[in-house]
């Protein structure tokens, strides 16, 4: 098993920025336009995974405002509270069937310890996003996005993101969106700091709409 790479932090995240806008000139655009994104890290473990997986396939703002439903009636979305609330409960709050499913089984493994989220910090990144995608529920975008937020992984990247394929087709001036799978292919010139990059894309994505 390899080694879990370092976490990024605002020190690494400012060097990766400095190389990535030697590197690309569109990503030294947005730093001069906007300024070097920001870190926005999240706390790893059970709740980050939850308003992660609320947020898969529907906008940013729709997780939270669900996740929110959730704090507002567990007090604190614990694996234990939220495996109170059970699948019933979800659902009654909003939640679809069946992330209500996928979060009501995900908060008994994690109250059992059949699931430890805390061992994926000791995991490489091809390790710790398998054992994210062997989660019910967990798909590709949420694997990499705890990998990128919650672990700060250096090198990770995902490339189905809307906003990520929306940056890109702006910066470079394409007629249409690329694909998942052209956008991971590009990506692979800004390792080992990909993670950065999508923070840079990222950034650029809100501060466009006046949402950064």
């Amino acid at each position: 098993m390899s080694r879990a790479p370092l976490r990024l932090d605002e020190p690494t995240l400012a060097r990766a920025v400095r190389v990535l806008a030697r590197a690309e000139p569109r990503f030294a655009h947005i730093v001069k336009r906007h300024g070097s994104p920001p870190l926005w890290p999240r706390e790893p473990g059970f709740q980050t995974l939850v308003l992660l997986m609320l947020e898969q396939q529907v906008s940013l703002a729709q997780g939270r405002a669900m996740y929110e439903r959730i704090a507002n009636a567990t007090g604190t979305p614990t694996p234990a509270n939220v495996a109170r609330l059970g699948e019933s409960g979800l659902r009654a709050l909003g939640v679809t069937r069946q992330k209500s499913s996928y979060l009501a089984a995900l908060a008994v493994q994690v109250e059992d310890k059949t699931v430890d989220l805390a061992a994926l910090a000791t995991l490489s990144d091809v390790d710790a996003d398998a054992a994210l995608d062997a989660l019910r529920g967990v798909g590709p975008w949420t694997a990499q996005c705890y990998l990128l937020f919650a672990l700060r992984r250096a090198d990770v990247f995902p490339a189905a993101d809307l906003a990520l394929l929306e940056a890109v087709r702006d910066l470079w001036k394409l007629r249409a969106r690329p694909s998942p799978d052209a956008l991971a292919w590009r990506s692979r010139s800004w390792r080992p700091h990909r993670a950065v990059a999508a923070r840079l894309l990222w950034h650029h994505y809100l501060s466009e709409r006046g949402r950064s």
